[in-house]
């Protein structure tokens, strides 16, 4: 079976590859928009414009389903896009569920573009699962342009994720597929003191669960 995965950039890639590595006998097609990329900024009606193409060419190329590895059009337009298209979709969210549960200080500190942490899924995650917990949000609105671009100024990364362990945060969670590639990064700043979060288990999980349904 052909899965496609889609991101505006590089960051989807890491989600491609954990995939192929964990479903070896399924195809794995990864495409992202190097013309448009990053999302982050960008106003959603903008970013559908820019996806519906996308995802039409990975449903021609035989794909039955489509992950969104991009938590910006998760969060902005999984709805609309899944009443386009009929193939399933499965969307990667900010985890702030499983961050609620797991924090001891109740703080945690949320990674993620400005679009996303502007988007009412974002904002109704935050009200169902985080009622009682105080959400830091850091500015990471330049992070994915570092990424994208391997331009990476480490000390710029470690300001901000220093500023939430110092508030308290014991739970970060990357809620862009491009901070994937900086997980370790983070990681070892937060040693000790913060555990960091990224769906792609989760996310292949439900992958499985789709696959089985499909046969």
């Amino acid at each position: 079976m052909k899965i496609g995965v889609f991101d505006s950039g590089v960051g989807g890639l890491s989600v491609a590859n954990a995939i192929q590595k964990d479903v070896p006998s399924h195809e794995v097609i990864f495409k992202n928009d190097k013309t448009h990329v990053p999302y982050g900024t960008r106003d959603p009606q903008e970013i559908l414009g820019f996806v519906i193409p996308i995802f039409e060419s990975l449903i021609a190329d035989g794909c039955q389903v489509i992950v969104v590895a991009c938590n910006t059009v998760s969060t902005t337009l999984i709805f609309e896009l899944r009443k386009r298209f009929t193939i399933p979709l499965i969307a990667i969210e900010p985890m702030i569920k499983p961050a609620a549960a797991l924090t001891k200080t109740g703080v945690i500190a949320v990674c993620a573009t400005p679009t996303t942490l502007a988007s009412d899924r974002y904002a109704e995650l935050k009200s169902s699962y985080a009622k009682d917990i105080t959400v830091l949000e850091p500015d990471c609105s330049d992070w994915s342009n570092m990424i994208e671009h391997q331009q990476i100024e480490a000390s710029r990364i470690n300001q901000r994720i220093q500023r939430v362990l110092d508030a308290n945060a014991d739970v970060i969670v990357l809620a862009c597929t491009h901070y994937h590639w900086i997980e370790e990064q983070i990681s070892i700043l937060a040693y000790g003191k913060a555990k960091v979060l990224q769906p792609e288990s989760a996310i292949i999980s439900e992958l499985k669960r789709v696959l089985a349904r499909l046969g």
